[in-house]
């Protein structure tokens, strides 16, 4: 893995983080395409990098981060699911990172589904039933962390699973979206954490000196992830919210599907992803 392999993985990360497409499935296509091996320090960058993404949300919605703890206890209940579900399967979770045909299923069936969401969920006035603010209450937030679980599934998108959780709860799309993107700084924060945790844990089975864990490169490589996801990210936040309020997923939808497609028909012809 290269830094220019670094560069072109953060920026497809903050591209697709917040969007309904998968940012996990799309830097597995990626890393294909890129020719870049499934080693331990790349399923690591691939989870950690996404910290710097997350941390748009902050930034975009600070004002929205002093709310009421009755706020944080949602978050809370909405998060337990993916901790229970991570924990119970994260090895096979780890295995699925390096299936491209499993990313291309899921990216077509996921865009089938983003195709009819808006007819099955037509956006409601605020004042007529849908929630005006992102405050679902707590049954509500248990069944959108649900529905995140489906995101383990490389291709299926944290971010779909979550919005789509979250309007089968009658919330409108901006309240659904912005619910989901505040659910993504302790899922990720805690995935982060864990995968850190587990390559250490590997490295020090085999002898490596903790002092030595990392290579230079290798955090440098992590720093410049970061710091390009999150500006990457800090400007498609803003372009979605704004978008999917006003036209909904349709779009969205189509694009998994075409891209999904001609994956699908590459891995049935076995030509070589690694074109890039």
């Amino acid at each position: 893995m290269t830094y220019w392999h670094a560069l072109l993985l953060a920026i497809v990360e903050g591209l697709t983080e917040f969007l309904p497409v998968s940012s996990t499935g799309h830097m597995i296509i990626a890393s294909a395409l890129l020719g870049i091996p499934a080693t331990p320090f790349f399923k690591l960058y691939l989870v950690v990098i996404q910290l710097g993404a997350i941390l748009s949300v902050l930034v975009v919605y600070w004002k929205r981060f002093f709310q009421s703890i009755d706020f944080y206890l949602k978050l809370l209940v909405a998060f337990l699911p993916i901790v229970l579900v991570g924990l119970l399967f994260k090895k096979h979770i780890d295995a699925l990172l390096e299936s491209v045909t499993t990313v291309a299923v899921m990216l077509v069936i996921g865009g089938v589904v983003l195709l009819f969401i808006d007819r099955w969920f037509p956006q409601e006035d605020p004042q007529e039933g849908g929630h005006p603010v992102t405050n679902p209450s707590f049954k509500e937030a248990f069944i959108i962390g649900l529905f995140q679980c489906l995101a383990v599934v490389p291709g299926t998108s944290r971010s779909a699973a979550t919005i789509i959780g979250g309007l089968t709860q009658k919330l409108t799309r901006r309240a659904a979206a912005e619910f989901a993107f505040f659910l993504a700084m302790p899922t990720m924060a805690a995935a982060a954490v864990k995968d850190i945790y587990d390559y250490y844990k590997e490295a020090k089975t085999h002898g490596v000196d903790v002092a030595h864990l990392f290579s230079g490169t290798e955090l440098k490589m992590l720093a410049l992830g970061n710091v390009v996801a999150f500006v990457v990210a800090l400007l498609a936040i803003r372009l979605f919210v704004g978008f999917v309020a006003k036209y909904g997923f349709r779009a969205f939808g189509i694009y998994r599907i075409i891209a999904g497609g001609i994956l699908l028909l590459m891995l049935a012809l076995k030509l070589p992803l690694n074109v890039l």
